[in-house]
């Protein structure tokens, strides 16, 4: 499996942005994917998740009512879509198919004035 994060960048408290995961080199048809972030110093942890079907979607207490997970329509991609961000939201954000092992390079995200 390969996976590319985009979206990252430089942006304000209070601001957004939206994270992008394509997904390729994956045979399966239902997989659910998820968003992790990294920030320096701490360890890998889980921000949010949606269901193989149906869209079922899981929040860390951290994001929830500020982000949102998605899936793009040809389902290969994923998104996040980060509102009211805090500079606690700072971090290296991954995507992740299932439960595999593999990771992209990540995406930045700064939330500084």
């Amino acid at each position: 499996v390969r996976l590319v994060e985009s979206g990252g960048g430089l942006v304000q408290p209070g601001g957004s942005l939206r994270l992008s995961c394509t997904i390729s080199e994956f045979t399966d048809r239902n997989y659910a994917m998820s968003w992790y972030r990294q920030a320096p110093g701490k360890e890998r942890e889980l921000v949010a998740g949606i269901g193989s079907i149906g869209g079922n979607t899981y929040y860390a207490d951290s994001v929830k009512g500020r982000f949102t997970i998605s899936r793009g329509n040809a389902k290969n991609t994923v998104y996040l879509q980060m509102n009211s961000l805090r500079s606690e939201d700072t971090a290296v954000y991954y995507c992740r198919v299932g439960s595999l092992d593999s990771w992209g390079q990540g995406t930045q995200v700064i939330v500084s004035s």
